[in-house]
């Protein structure tokens, strides 16, 4: 497989210098020779040469180069910016070398737990080997549209749209999740010759039909977490309590006397509203 390959090509202002003075000679050839007919036929060879020299210029502009093929066997690439000149008969493709931003629809996916999701995501990129580009796929714009949502389906389909802290999910590890997907983007965009500089989700949600059910599930998994860490923080604060009276000898407490001080703690420490206190003006066992 041939690959691309630079070259130069000569000075499109020098030959415009040529090309007329090409046009202008056979002017002076054909007064000066008088309807002569060798000054006839010098002049038409000098005008035909101009005539095909014109079709030989063209400009590359910045962050473009061109492709040269003659009779559809590659010549060469030049990608030095500027006005040039080459062989007229050469067909010229002109490649853009700027770094494209591309967004991919919405698309609708199962993740890993089967749940049906909505994922979009911008890919930045750019071509880097214009042979690849031109010859090895068709329409390679069309291509990286194409490989970047099913390389999209396909990262999003491997991993869970939530779950624990400690497991890679597409919702709490963006920066995982994006490192993947410009992974694989890279090896399917390796054959266009383009090469992926970043890409990041731009669109996560659960879809429309199991979306409520979804957000109620969050909401009651962000409560019982709420609930496990007050139930924690509650034990804490109770055991400290028990040990300090201990260490302190304030009081004697049997076994009792102390569960009945944890219950009350507990229930004032975890209770969503405010505990109402109760005045025992008798003892703990009347």
């Amino acid at each position: 497989m041939a690959g691309n390959r630079i070259i130069k090509t000569a000075s499109g202002w020098l030959m415009l210098v040529i090309d007329i003075a090409l046009y202008i000679m056979p002017i002076v050839v054909f007064i000066n020779s008088r309807g002569a007919l060798s000054g006839i036929l010098l002049s038409s060879v000098m005008l035909l040469a101009a005539l095909l020299i014109s079709p030989g210029f063209f400009i590359v502009n910045p962050n473009y180069s061109a492709l040269l093929v003659l009779f559809g066997s590659y010549k060469g690439t030049v990608v030095e910016n500027g006005f040039c000149w080459a062989n007229p008969f050469l067909t010229k493709h002109k490649i853009s070398l700027r770094v494209r931003n591309q967004e991919t629809s919405r698309i609708k996916v199962n993740d890993q737990s089967g749940n049906p999701i909505e994922i979009a995501a911008v890919v930045v990129w750019k071509v880097i080997d214009p042979y690849r580009a031109q010859f090895e796929v068709d329409m390679y714009t069309d291509y990286v549209s194409v490989q970047s949502e099913s390389a999209l389906r396909h990262m999003a389909s491997n991993y869970t749209y939530d779950g624990e802290d400690d497991e890679i999910t597409l919702r709490g590890s963006t920066d995982e999740v994006s490192e993947k997907l410009t992974e694989e983007l890279q090896e399917r965009l390796d054959r266009a010759g383009v090469r992926v500089i970043e890409s990041r989700l731009s669109h996560l949600a659960y879809a429309p039909e199991i979306a409520g059910e979804m957000l109620r599930r969050q909401q009651a998994t962000a409560v019982v977490a709420a609930r496990k860490k007050i139930v924690e923080g509650a034990v804490g604060m109770v055991e400290h309590a028990l040990e300090e009276l201990s260490r302190k000898s304030l009081v004697q407490l049997d076994e009792e006397r102390k569960a009945t001080m944890v219950s009350n703690l507990l229930v004032v420490l975890c209770s969503e509203s405010a505990a109402q206190p109760v005045v025992n003006t008798g003892t703990l066992y009347q």
